[in-house]
């Protein structure tokens, strides 16, 4: 298991960092590809208590593991999605298309009914804002100006983050934060996380992000500094949102696509929520 694991971390870095540095279609078709993994896992999890109303044994209308027709309006709405990031970027064409899936998706729930549950149609929006849009921040900071300097925030304040918790919370843990939630998880640990992210990031705003905004001196380290320490308190709220919806659906794991962590949403729980705090930081501290 600890070489599995290993394993589909280093490709998991490969990917990221190959994505991130590329920008442009690779990062977009990447995130697209993860999106929609991320995407149907969550309809999945959030439906998995709630079955269909048809039969046992049923999820969204359809066979068991099969996708229902709620998630192909899914899908077809996050492929919308990211094709208006790639060839538009205008986020008043990304709003409209969050609109219209939603009224796509009420239409559906209103033709088909009563097929489906109120909840699984609120369930697919959910998943939609959650995933796909959230995770778009991450395009949306790598092709902002200098934001070659800037998207590596993002893996700063979740991935940093969680090994500093980690390693404080392993050498130093004793009181537990949230027990029933995550019982592993510790104050020190926490504090030790976004501290450690936080001088992780000004070290990174002194050596890297100053030579794209050379004009704002030591204020560069600084802000990054701040973006990245915010960035990881809302790296541990987003793992332990996505800790919630499992426990709250008696699943373990979203999924088995990535061998020794689980699904998409196992992994990249904490990234969703960081991309778009680091995208709105960024633009208020370093523009």
């Amino acid at each position: 298991m600890f070489w599995t694991r290993l394993a589909s971390g280093v490709v998991l870095m490969i990917l990221a960092l190959g994505g991130l540095g590329l920008g442009g279609m690779p990062l977009a078709l990447l995130l697209w590809a993860v999106s929609l993994a991320g995407f149907r896992e969550l309809t999945r999890a959030l439906q998995h208590r709630q079955g269909e109303t048809s039969s046992p044994g049923t999820v969204s209308g359809q066979e068991e593991g099969k996708p229902g027709f709620l998630e192909w309006i899914g899908f077809g709405g996050v492929t919308a999605y990211y094709l208006l990031l790639y060839f538009s970027g205008s986020h008043t064409a990304l709003l409209l298309c969050v609109v219209g899936f939603f009224l796509a998706v009420m239409f559906a729930y209103v033709a088909a009914f009563p097929r489906y549950h109120g909840a699984q149609a609120a369930a697919v929006v959910f998943s939609f804002l959650y995933a796909p849009v959230l995770l778009s921040f991450v395009y949306q900071t790598r092709m902002s100006p200098q934001g070659i300097y800037t998207v590596w925030m993002i893996l700063i304040s979740s991935w940093g983050c969680d090994t500093c918790a980690y390693v404080v919370g392993k050498l130093l843990g004793k009181k537990k934060i949230f027990p029933v939630l995550s019982p592993k998880k510790s104050l020190e640990g926490c504090i030790g996380g976004v501290l450690g992210a936080g001088l992780i990031g000004w070290l990174y705003g002194f050596f890297f992000v100053g030579k794209a905004f050379p004009e704002a001196g030591l204020g560069t380290a600084w802000a990054a500094m701040l973006i990245c320490g915010a960035g990881a308190v809302m790296s541990m709220a987003g793992d332990l949102a996505a800790s919630g919806i499992k426990r709250d659906n008696g699943i373990k794991d979203y999924g088995k696509l990535i061998p020794g962590h689980g699904g998409i949403m196992d992994r990249f729980d904490s990234m969703i929520v960081t991309a778009p705090m680091t995208y709105m930081l960024a633009l208020l501290m370093l523009q």
